[in-house]
């Protein structure tokens, strides 16, 4: 199958406006193309699914075994025409700085993906060559397939940078885009805005669609193959006996989710039922359960706040037994209040005894490992997931509340008891992913079917 890696010689070089570019423009010749990002981000993948009209799933060789990762890329490969994979951070960054793990470079390798590599060439001439030339040199075993310089001032300017690189390196120039205001998507505190908040879809995918389509060499890089056979028939799903409804909060407020999650959930016996905890007045009827996942719940906890008649809807099922898991801002809009960066203070749901406040400054970031510490919704006393921790926010009080997680941050070495049960809520800052511990789902769908089934044999009695 056609295909191939989007890397970049560092952060911020526009790998992802290269990607969306590429998407765009395959999509517009009628080709059917699968996104993926590489590592733990959320913010990316949602655009990557506005593009290409597919949704764009997480490789990670931190979180995920490398069964997994190849895995992901086969199933979700089935019907598509050719994957493209944005990578994260430089090439070569990973979890630390002597080896590969981690890191884009190791994707490429372990999913058999050609790489192209993208380069900010704004501020430069004749040095570009030097960078093209250190990377085709650093590792011997990740030839690249192809170069894309990106915010290339005129032609003049690419004529110059190509002579430079042709005479003393010997990747492909597979193209360059221009500094184009109009296809930049606007970042804040936790990285770019979210493909919810994006106006004028047609007129961005027609932008970057002509511009791929005038600057790029779009047959070079279709003639790219992932060297995996992605041609096999994916794992058989499990068909489970009885489904159970999950309601799942995704608007603008709450977006961040990894797909595999909610395909590992529905492959147990779950119907996702989105609903939007900004806009509807109440919960979706004959629901199970709730997940709430992270997103930007300060950036609109005054409508959040205003919705009272949600916010009634969520506590009455969280007061009937029904089960409910919360991730990051999931477990912020279940707390008592949130303190917003300019003081005020604004309601929220009021199901678990936090109080939040938004913090300057990234709090706990990075990888994680988590061992459940007791029986909870997501499994037995020692199961190990691992996840992703990103917040501006901390809990500014400190109630008298189990917990069910032990957590370990991978860059700084700190552990903490996090992980909140309250009665049915589980709510944790962490963003697991399921396919860490593939049981984890089918577990937590037992858990909902059982509760469920208790309620029905309750209403009879």
């Amino acid at each position: 199958m056609k295909g191939f890696l989007i890397a970049g010689t560092a952060s911020g070089v526009g790998k992802t406006t290269v990607t969306l570019a590429i998407l765009a423009a395959m999509r517009r010749r009628g080709l059917v193309v699968q996104p993926f990002k590489g590592g733990p981000d959320f913010l990316d993948t949602g655009h990557h699914t506005r593009i290409a009209g597919r949704a764009a799933r997480n490789l990670d060789t931190w979180m995920l075994s490398h069964e997994a990762n190849e895995e992901v890329l086969r199933q979700n490969a089935e019907g598509a025409d050719a994957v493209v994979v944005e990578g994260m951070m430089g090439l070569f960054d990973g979890k630390d700085g002597a080896t590969e793990t981690g890191s884009s470079a190791e994707i490429a390798k372990l999913l058999k993906l050609p790489v192209v590599l993208v380069l900010d060439a704004s501020k430069s001439a004749r040095s570009i060559a030097a960078v093209v030339l250190g990377f085709e040199h650093f590792d011997r075993e990740l030839p690249l397939a192809g170069i894309i310089l990106n915010r290339v001032a005129s032609e003049r300017h690419f004529r110059m940078l190509e002579t430079a690189i042709l005479s003393a390196c010997q990747t492909p120039i597979l193209g360059w885009l221009p500094r184009e205001p109009l296809i930049a998507i606007p970042e804040r505190h936790l990285g770019l805005r979210t493909a919810e908040e994006s106006e004028g879809h047609e007129q961005q995918l027609d932008r970057l669609a002509a511009l791929a389509e005038e600057h790029l060499n779009l047959d070079a890089l279709l003639s790219l193959e992932c060297g995996l056979d992605l041609e096999q028939a994916p794992s058989l799903r499990e068909t489970p006996k009885t489904a159970v409804r999950i309601g799942v909060a995704r608007d603008r407020a709450f977006c961040f989710y990894y797909e595999d999650n909610l395909d590992l959930l529905r492959q147990h016996g779950a119907e996702i039922v989105p609903f939007s905890p900004l806009l509807d007045a109440a919960l979706p009827p004959d629901l199970d359960a709730l997940y709430l996942g992270g997103g930007y719940p300060e950036l609109y906890a005054q409508q959040l706040s205003a919705n009272t008649s949600m916010l009634s809807s969520i506590r009455d099922f969280a007061a009937s037994d029904r089960p409910v898991y919360a991730e990051c801002g999931g477990m912020i809009y279940l707390s008592q209040q949130l303190t917003a960066a300019d003081g005020t203070a604004h309601n929220m749901a009021g199901v678990l005894p936090l109080a939040m406040e938004m913090t300057s400054k990234l709090v706990r970031f990075g990888y994680v490992t988590v061992e459940l510490t007791q029986d909870c919704l997501l499994g037995a006393r020692g199961t190990v997931l691992r996840g992703h921790s990103f917040h501006y926010s901390r809990v500014t009080n400190a109630p008298t509340i189990s917990t069910s997680y032990c957590v370990q941050y991978s860059l700084s070495g700190h552990q903490e008891e996090e992980g909140y049960s309250f009665g049915n809520v589980l709510a944790s800052y962490v963003h697991l992913h399921f396919r860490t511990a593939p049981a984890v789902a089918q577990h937590l769908v037992e858990q909902i079917r059982h509760s469920a089934t208790e309620a029905i044999a309750q209403e009879t009695r």
